[in-house]
């Protein structure tokens, strides 16, 4: 079968099939589940904050009363049980895990929370690292949940093109910083989703800047910030501009986040306005 008789989304002979019409169900949700509206954290590239900027976007949401939960789909490198300071195996019965809770309320679950130590590798093929994934929204009680946020892997490969066909997505963040060269991969990933068919609901330039303790000017560490031309060009929305913070790494090392204390992501609430304002 040449690769021309395939769907380009499904990679399966359906007659008729298109990325607009593509075959492929999103997973239904659990009988324990009520979750209402699903975000993934994308990047293209690797080491630019992109779980950092998870864990904020849904502690931001957290703090204006909404229900939240993280779905670490960075499965060979999970970071958010860390950042939140939870460990151990998480609860479970016969048919489900139980998402573990944060201090804060924020429900979270990570292959991280399944290993015997945290520093296991995790050495998996793509199919297996997907099926993983798949199983964190079908075999997870989430309960009610009014926002999960799910933090991708970096890239265009097997766990971003499963989230975007097995889940009930309702936008994606993309994650970048000031270098050409992450928003050249930036692209990769915004391409991508406009191919599935899935909303973005912004960008986030994140280490945009590193502010002087002494006279508080903005020391722009990685070059000018391009976030302005990447939102003309791709027609994008900037949701945040992050700056390198100290106090932030501080607090993830010590898995402490929910302490962090600047108020972000105003911008977010007001994409999400119409579907999130009759939740609470």
């Amino acid at each position: 079968m040449s690769q021309e008789d395939k769907c380009s989304t499904c990679n399966q002979k359906t007659e008729g099939c298109s990325p607009d019409t593509c075959g492929i169900q999103t997973l239904p949700q659990n009988e324990y589940n009520d979750i209402r509206h699903v975000i993934a954290v994308m990047s293209g590239k690797g080491g630019v904050g992109k779980s950092s900027v998870s864990a904020l976007v849904a502690l931001s949401l957290a703090r204006k009363g909404y229900q939240v939960g993280i779905l670490d789909a960075d499965i060979t490198g999970p970071s958010i049980p860390k950042m939140f300071g939870i460990s151990g195996l998480p609860d479970r019965d016969e048919n489900v895990l139980y998402a573990k809770m944060t201090g804060k309320g924020i429900k979270v679950m990570s292959l991280n929370l399944l290993l015997e130590n945290e520093d296991q590798p995790v050495i998996w093929r793509g199919p297996i690292i997907a099926g993983a994934v798949k199983q964190f929204w079908t075999d997870v009680a989430w309960g009610k949940v009014d926002c999960l946020v799910v933090d991708l892997p970096p890239g265009t490969g097997d766990v971003p093109l499963t989230v975007m066909q097995s889940l009930p997505l309702d936008g994606i963040i993309i994650v970048t910083s000031p270098q050409d060269l992450a928003n050249m991969v930036v692209r990769k990933a915004v391409n991508m989703a406009r191919h599935m068919n899935v909303p973005i609901l912004g960008f986030v330039e994140n280490m945009s800047y590193l502010r002087c303790p002494d006279c508080g000017r903005e020391i722009k560490v990685f070059g000018e910030s391009r976030a302005a031309s990447l939102a003309t060009s791709m027609g994008l929305r900037l949701l945040e501009r992050l700056p390198i913070d100290p106090a932030l790494a501080e607090l993830c090392d010590a898995g402490r986040i929910e302490q962090y204390e600047p108020e972000l992501f105003q911008g977010l609430e007001d994409v999400l306005g119409k579907q999130l304002k009759n939740l609470c």
